[in-house]
């Protein structure tokens, strides 16, 4: 049985159900964020899962993108297309010297602009650069998905002391991520 406070009371605030972000839902990939989330547990579940997808991405970035950008004839230009690791341990492509001197979508917009560069690999430049830019954005935004998750669960455990506290059921009701608070 959930606590209640006065179960008397009439109710002012429905949680939105399943039914309500149907009409929203116009993409397999948005479901996982448009349902009604019950709890700590569901959030971190699915913060697991944009974070799981983040790093396959960034898998598949390596796997595919920069091993083609370090073949022959790619490797042979001024500018390579690279990883760097953020402090936040997110991988993202990005354009630097082959001496590491400088990083950047400047050196690739100076690549396309110089007469130096073979015209038959300017549409595989361009190509790579909509590439980079398109799996940057998706693991950006399945990093920060993911971490707002977290974020929300931290926030839904803190709303649950504070509830339990003054329904009076902190000391006789665990919580619903399995710890007790007091």
């Amino acid at each position: 049985m959930k606590p209640s406070l006065d179960a008397s009371a009439p109710r002012r605030f429905f949680n939105l159900e399943q039914a309500d972000f149907q009409q929203l839902e116009h993409a397999a990939s948005l479901k996982g964020l448009l349902r009604p989330f019950k709890g700590k547990r569901t959030l971190q579940d699915w913060a697991g899962q944009c974070h799981a997808l983040r790093d396959g991405l960034i898998e598949l970035a390596q796997r595919r993108v920069l091993a083609q950008a370090g073949t022959y004839p790619f490797r042979l230009l001024p500018i390579q297309l690279a990883q760097q690791t953020t402090g936040a341990g997110t991988v993202f492509l990005r354009w630097r010297r082959q001496d590491r001197s400088a990083m950047g979508v400047a050196l690739w917009q100076e690549l396309m602009e110089s007469p130096a560069t073979p015209d038959t690999l300017i549409d595989d430049l361009f190509a790579m650069e909509v590439q980079r830019v398109v799996l940057n954005m998706q693991i950006s935004l399945l990093h920060t998905l993911g971490r707002q998750a977290v974020d929300c669960a931290s926030k839904l455990d803190q709303a649950h002391a504070v509830y339990q506290r003054r329904s009076g059921t902190a000391a006789s009701q665990p919580a619903s991520n399995g710890a007790a608070h007091t």
